[in-house]
Order: structure tokens, then C-alpha cells, then sequence
């Protein structure tokens, strides 16, 4: 790896403090950039990314298209490559920033899948309760849709984020803000259960959701979990535990919550990220129309 490379996640991780997961993505991200600095350099060519044009950088979006990457996907790895060299212009290792300019490729439209409220109803109440496992999951996904909580933020809680006399739980978001999040009597319920038989595997393990053997689960292990009570339920979608959120949001939208509330909801820094889900009840209004007025 460039020391460059090296030198910018030491920034991200010491100086920004970024949890794990975005230096895992910004390295993953960077390394891929590295790959095709080496597959592509000419004859002598210098590899290292301080050398990198902007036509360079145009070839390299070019690049991961003709990969099949989706469109959201290049984005992303554009964004950090962004990031990455405003860092090497502020520490004065490239005179010019080669990514200023740089485009993202169009992205078609896609609205938030989601689950009707029968169909979260159905998904919880089919989620067998009769061991710790059980009981476990069913507050876990109780939390995720009572709150509209990331899954990042729902695997991150700790037995000190809990205020259950006040149906709040504190939740770190992305950028590390904390938010105070309203998680309702269900959730609660069932936290209180699964407390009763969590086993850690140490005394010093404070999350509060384990994996069976002990230790704090994983988003991924969260999103195998659903899968399963999906397919025990009859539910036959391509969910994720992000489709929760965007049911949360778009249940409270279709029962008159206001906009700007459903944003503080959800941690939200603007109000356009939260404006995507006034297009989906829009959707399933117009839905609705067609199938239920007599002259449409």
C-alpha cells in the first residue's frame, strides 16, 4: 500500500476518528484505485497515486462501469478517492486536486423497498420465542423497527444506551452523532425479556445483543438472521434490515408524522435524504387510486 494511502486512513482513524467500518471501506476503496494505477501505468510509468491526472481519474470511473459496478457503487469509490486527494492537497503532496472535477455516473432513480405493516406484523409475531435466541431476535427486530434504526446502530447498542422507563435508547449514527431514539412499548417488551437470559461471554461485554456465543453480532450476521425469519414467515421479498428502516419511516409518513420530525427520527442530517420517502407514499397512494376509484 502507498504510504500516502497509509498516511490518509492514519488521518481518518486518529484525527476523524472513524469507526471501523468506513476505514474498512475507504481502504477497500483506495486499494481498488491502486489495482488499476498498476494494471494500467505504461511502460516506466509511475503507479503511485500522487502522479494521478484528472484524465486518469476519468479512465478509472470508465473503469469500474465496464466492471459492472453498479452506478452507486463507482459513486462511492469516487467520494473517497475525493476525499483522498483534498487530503494530499491540504498536506501539500499534489499541487492541484485531480478529482475536483471529477463526475459521479448517473444513477437511476430507485425508491426504498419495503414491507407493508401486515407483512412486519407477520415477520415479527412468526419469530419463535421459546429459547434465548429467539427471544433475542425478537427484540432485536422489534428495535430496528420501533426505532428505524440502522443495523450499524442496533448491533452497536450497549446495556448503557438503554433508558427502557422511557422507551429511549442512545444511538451513535454515522459521523458519530448520538441521537436519543424513541424505540416503543414492543421493543421494550421484549428487551426486557431478552435481558433476563443474555450471556455474555465476559463481564466486560456490554452490547446487548450476542451472538450464541457471547460476544456482540455482526450487521452481516444480522441480515443472515432476517433472511431465515423471512423465509419462516412466508414472506417472499429481497428485505434487509435497511428495508425496516424505510418502513419505519414510511409507516409513520402514511399516518401523518411531518417530514421534518420522521428526519430527527431518523438521525437525518438534511431534510433531502428524508424527502425520498414522500415520493414512496406518493407511490402507493397512486397505487391505490388505480385500484380503488371508479374512473381512474
Amino acid at each position: 500500500m502507498d504510504a500516502s494511502i497509509r498516511s490518509f486512513l492514519d488521518h481518518l482513524r486518529v484525527e476523524r476518528q472513524s469507526s471501523e467500518h468506513t476505514l474498512r471501506s475507504y481502504e477497500d476503496d483506495l486499494t481498488l484505485f491502486e489495482r488499476f494505477l498498476e494494471e494500467t501505468r505504461s511502460a516506466g510509468g509511475d503507479p503511485s497515486p500522487a502522479s494521478a491526472d484528472a484524465r486518469r481519474l476519468r479512465r478509472y470511473s470508465a473503469w469500474l462501469s465496464g466492471r459492472g459496478y453498479a452506478a452507486s457503487t463507482v459513486a462511492r469509490r469516487l467520494a473517497s478517492l475525493r476525499s483522498f486527494f483534498r487530503y494530499m492537497r491540504r498536506n501539500g503532496e499534489v499541487a492541484a486536486d485531480p478529482a475536483a472535477s471529477l463526475r459521479n455516473p448517473k444513477q437511476p432513480k430507485r425508491l426504498p423497498k419495503l414491507l407493508r405493516v401486515d407483512e412486519v406484523v407477520k415477520l415479527l409475531d412468526s419469530i419463535p420465542v421459546a429459547d434465548s435466541l429467539g427471544r433475542r431476535d425478537r427484540a432485536m427486530f422489534e428495535t430496528l423497527y420501533g426505532g428505524g434504526l440502522r443495523v450499524s446502530e442496533v448491533v452497536g447498542l450497549d446495556i448503557e444506551d438503554l433508558d427502557l422507563d422511557e422507551e429511549l435508547v442512545r444511538v451513535r449514527g454515522k459521523g458519530r452523532r448520538e441521537r436519543m431514539s424513541p424505540i416503543g412499548s414492543m421493543a421494550v417488551h421484549w428487551i426486557r425479556l431478552h435481558l433476563a437470559t443474555r450471556e455474555p461471554r465476559s463481564a466486560s461485554e456490554r452490547a446487548i445483543f450476542l451472538n450464541r456465543y457471547g460476544d456482540r453480532l455482526t450487521a452481516r450476521s444480522v441480515g443472515r438472521l432476517l433472511e431465515e425469519h423471512l423465509a419462516r414467515a412466508g414472506i417472499r421479498s429481497e428485505a434487509s434490515p435497511h428495508t425496516l428502516r424505510h418502513s419505519f419511516a414510511t409507516h409513520l409518513l402514511d399516518r401523518g408524522a411531518d417530514l421534518r420530525s420522521v428526519q430527527e427520527l431518523l438521525g437525518h442530517r438534511n431534510l433531502t435524504t428524508t424527502q425520498i420517502y414522500t415520493h414512496v407514499t406518493q407511490e402507493r397512494l397512486l397505487d391505490v387510486y388505480q385500484e380503488a376509484h371508479p374512473r381512474a
